[in-house]
């Protein structure tokens, strides 16, 4: 890595900054020789990993399971469905042949995985006994994407796709897992600090085949939204797909009512965008892969017994369980400042010759508070600074957000807040107003029953047609 070859381009032209980060971060290399296919570095994915492992931990703690299905789908199987696959006819990639014989049927890369998972829940479910069925995996998936790609937000391959799929014996029971569902997801955003906002998604944009989809999205810093997650309630379109029916009290078969819900690589991208600053990345402590860098200040004539103090310090915090490193590199320590500041460290801790004699270490945070503390407190102490740190972080983003929510009460007033936020506005319901609302703001509806401590719901005239309308939020979006 280059990283201090040239300065990272300003946060204020986020698309410049965010493409520069990705690769002086050490997140996510573009070169690889395939559009929309991208190579995880060892530091990215290890932000990688742990972020996923919250979200693991909060999957496997509300009962569901993990598991892993096939990539490769039958197109007999991934044909059955004719709403489903309408939603993602233009998308699929086909396998034709195994070596040089042409397959007799052809195999589609998943896009995502209903199709490969339900007939095997109909050969699982018999009786009311089976139910619920709850499991998810993480895997990847493909999507030939023909619109402008970039990293971690629109691929080709997208590399870490958490999908949680659900069946239930009735169709409020799978209402109810919708909403455990984006609980779920509300508290890994605030583990990450991200503040989010939740809405009905329309019912020409909700997924292919479902009753209805609910949508998680994240404000990045050109004011456009990210989505960031999405549960969907199928009723039973699926299961009568795929026969997926148990035998109820009375004897009677009936076909189950399912659910799935998903989050991708976007939450990374959320991470990064969100909490960044003109330095470089700034990553919440649950989630750094380096929670804590030791820099020792080096004199020569105490060089030893500097180096042994970090040694030891080091030893303290990893057996505190604090992801730590010591860069001791032969290199000034401002140019070891730049390399960990860029790729968001936390925790910056200084040990040099004055902090020996005071018995103490200097304590610098990824965003700008410095602290000295007494040596034989530090270990303690860390856990402290990570919390006060990380809702910094929380109470920034969400700062952001409210700045960036913009009351509208007619169209024109909608094209202003788009232009660099999310526009409330109230909207009747009607396909035709939304159809105005998107051509003269250049931006999308994303959605009713909106759920976000910052926006209040409301009702009152449709911006269009003068309608009663309820609270609608509306942004360009990703």
């Amino acid at each position: 890595m280059e990283e201090e070859s040239g300065s990272l381009p300003l946060k204020s032209d986020f698309s410049a900054w965010y493409n520069d980060v990705l690769w002086r971060a050490e997140i996510m290399d573009v070169r690889y020789p395939v559009k929309g296919l991208y190579v995880w570095y060892p530091f990215g994915f290890g932000l990688r990993r742990h972020t996923y492992a919250i979200l693991r931990d909060l999957l496997d703690r509300s009962g569901h399971e993990e598991t892993l299905f096939p990539l490769l789908i039958p197109k007999t199987e991934f044909m059955k469905e004719a709403e489903h696959i309408k939603g993602f006819e233009d998308e699929v990639y086909w396998v034709t042949h195994g070596g040089l014989s042409e397959l007799d049927i052809p195999l589609a890369l998943r896009p995502t995985s209903e199709t490969a998972i339900y007939p095997m829940f109909s050969l699982w479910v018999r009786s009311h006994a089976d139910l619920p069925i709850k499991v998810y995996q993480i895997v990847n998936t493909f999507r030939y994407e023909t619109k402008h790609t970039r990293p971690l937000i629109r691929l080709r391959e997208i590399t870490s796709f958490k999908e949680a799929h659900t069946a239930h014996a009735t169709w409020e029971e799978a209402a109810a897992q919708v909403e455990i569902a984006l609980s779920l997801y509300t508290r890994f955003y605030d583990d990450l600090g991200i503040p989010v906002i939740i809405s009905k998604r329309p019912d020409w944009d909700k997924f292919p085949g479902a009753d209805y989809t609910m949508a998680v999205d994240a404000l990045m810093p050109d004011g456009r939204t990210l989505q960031v997650g999405t549960a969907h309630h199928l009723g039973d379109h699926f299961s009568k797909t795929y026969d997926i029916t148990y035998e109820d009290a009375n004897g009677e078969r009936q076909f189950v009512s399912q659910t799935c819900y998903g989050i991708s690589e976007r939450c990374i991208a959320a991470t990064i965008g969100v909490h960044g600053d003109d330095k470089g990345l700034i990553l919440p402590p649950k989630v750094a892969p380096v929670q804590a860098v030791i820099i020792p200040i080096i004199m020569k004539k105490r060089a030893d017994e500097v180096t042994a103090a970090a040694a030891t310090l080091k030893d303290e915090l990893e057996a505190s369980g604090v992801r730590v490193k010591v860069d001791d590199r032969d290199m000034r320590p401002g140019a070891k400042y730049y390399h960990w500041e860029m790729r968001g460290v936390p925790l910056r801790i200084e040990v040099g010759p004055r902090d020996l004699d005071a018995g103490t270490v200097v304590v610098a945070t990824r965003d700008g508070e410095k602290m000295a503390v007494k040596r034989d407190e530090i270990v303690v102490r860390i856990p402290e600074i990570c919390a006060a740190f990380s809702l910094r972080l929380r109470e920034k983003a969400e700062a952001f957000l409210t700045s960036h929510l913009v009351p509208a009460e007619s169209v024109e007033e909608a094209v202003q807040a788009v232009e660099t936020g999310i526009a409330v506005v109230h909207w009747c319901g009607d396909e035709a107003c939304a159809e105005r609302i998107e051509k003269e703001t250049n931006a999308s509806v994303l959605g009713t029953e909106v759920r976000s401590p910052h926006v209040v719901k409301t009702e009152g005239r449709c911006i269009v047609c003068g309608r009663p309308g309820t609270s609608t939020v509306i942004a360009r979006t990703y």
